[in-house]
């Protein structure tokens, strides 16, 4: 697969990505094992280089995952993870205090196997830890040789900005996909002003833009779309219309939805790397044509122009998962 380099960092990446959070959490009943280690390898094995897990993801069980599977290979692939959350749980609330992040480092290297985290994210900006405490911190650890690049996820300009200042950020990594372009605005340009890599997560819309998804679709209570606005049967009814004009130009490149969506984002700039997550290897090298799948600009044009029509509705998170909206 083509490789790609996150920003001035000099981290080179496959250029498709693997979030594997719903392997073992947010996607309904983990998946099992065995399954879970055949399909991380198979991953590898098909050119993707660049994997990423969370301590929240569990927690610690995606990491687990991650380190058992990635072994063999672990001088090959590059694993990204995140700290951020009380005790490893989104529900429990924001802690990035210096020490936290230590624990989670030290937590982390254990569960992945491994005696170096190639990009350590902040999960999300926590307001009531200075930015500089919290770089400064990945900064030690940088030196002290446990990370090797300092990445930050959903955070708004101001933070990155200080972060920057402080430690160089890698990456960011942040929700975009053609159904939530807000990071055009503010944060695409502040990241190529820096030298920043992007890390697109749900670059699919959380599967709604493969197609299969709709107002019939049923999700477990272990599924956290359950709860969120954007896939009530009404909002999924409204933004339809989105998925219509995606598979109209997918079929005019014999593609699918999904690798319309994907060979878009990468489209965009040459620093970003979108995460895709999927636990079926069919789904997954659906995804890989996606990064075979070369559009120009006219084409990147006309899907701008064809989909800006549309408005999107119903949020991306409940008002009770406040904390894992960016800042």
């Amino acid at each position: 697969m083509e490789k790609r380099v996150l920003g001035k960092s000099g981290l080179e990446v496959s250029a498709l990505g693997l979030g594997c959070m719903g392997l073992s959490f947010g996607y309904g009943p983990a998946e099992d094992h065995e399954s879970a280690i055949t399909f991380l390898r198979g991953a590898y094995e098909r050119g993707v280089t660049f994997f990423d897990t969370a301590e929240a993801y569990g927690p610690g069980t995606n990491e687990s995952l991650l380190g058992e599977a990635l072994a063999p290979f672990r001088k090959d692939v590059v694993i990204a993870t995140k700290f951020g959350f009380r005790n490893g749980r989104p529900g429990d609330g924001l802690d990035s205090h210096p020490a936290r992040i230590r624990q989670v480092a030290e937590d982390a290297l254990r569960r992945l196997r491994t005696d170096v985290i190639d990009l350590f994210y902040q999960h999300r900006v926590d307001p009531d830890v200075p930015m500089e405490d919290v770089a400064g911190t990945v900064k030690e650890l940088i030196w002290e040789g446990k990370i090797r690049h300092f990445g930050l996820s959903e955070a708004g300009a101001a933070s990155i900005r200080k972060a920057h200042a402080v430690q160089p950020v890698a990456a960011l990594q942040s929700e975009y996909s053609l159904w939530w372009r807000e990071p055009e605005q503010e944060i695409l340009p502040l990241l190529e002003e820096l030298g920043i890599g992007f890390v697109p997560f749900s670059p699919l819309g959380k599967g709604f833009l493969t197609g299969k998804i709709d107002t019939s679709t049923q999700f477990s209570d272990q599924d956290f779309r359950k709860i969120v606005p954007r896939f009530a049967p009404e909002a999924l009814q409204a933004n339809q219309a989105l998925v219509t004009q995606l598979e109209a130009i997918a079929a005019q490149r014999q593609a699918t939805p999904a690798q319309i969506a994907l060979a878009w984002l990468l489209a965009r700039k040459p620093w970003i790397v979108p995460i895709p997550g999927t636990r079926r290897l069919s789904r997954l090298e659906e995804n890989l044509g996606g990064a075979t799948l070369a559009l120009g600009s006219d084409e990147s044009q006309a899907i701008d122009e064809a989909l800006t029509q549309i408005d999107v509705v119903g949020e991306r998170y409940p008002a009770s998962m406040k904390a894992l909206v960016g800042r």
